[in-house]
């Protein structure tokens, strides 16, 4: 029997709204060990994704400063990927292997029944093969 995506997808996913203003996503991207994909929910349904490269592209030259206006003017949906591709809670690790061994993506949302219910990256399969591995 295959592993399901399920069992290692990290559930307790952060989220912004298309509404949010690029100061939200700035203040996540300073958190420690996140993954760098921020998925966009809208009444729990996903509808985009913000990835650390789509961030920095749009705030060019903004540096860290709060105060900087692009900051405020940015919402999220200005700079979302519509429409990601997702991964659904009956698909394995293996199909989520194959997608990001390919390198188009870092990280993939879960969805069931049309809503985010977690994400998996590239290190959460590592961790998960080298605990297999020991």
């Amino acid at each position: 029997m295959k592993t399901q995506l399920s069992s290692i997808m990290t559930k307790h996913v952060v989220c912004v709204s298309p509404e949010q203003n690029l100061i939200d996503v700035k203040h996540i991207y300073e958190k420690r060990n996140f993954h760098h994909h921020i998925p966009v929910v809208e009444n729990n349904k996903l509808v985009g994704m913000v990835s650390l490269i789509d961030f920095m592209y749009n705030i060019s030259g903004a540096g860290i400063n709060d105060d900087n206006t692009v900051y405020s003017e940015l919402t999220v949906k200005d700079i979302m990927t519509q429409k990601p591709f997702y991964l659904t809670t009956m698909s394995t690790i293996e199909d989520a292997a194959k997608v990001l061994i390919e390198g188009n993506y870092h990280a993939i949302p879960i969805v069931e029944d049309d809503r985010l219910v977690g994400i998996i990256s590239t290190a959460d399969l590592i961790k998960f093969f080298l605990s297999k591995a020991s």
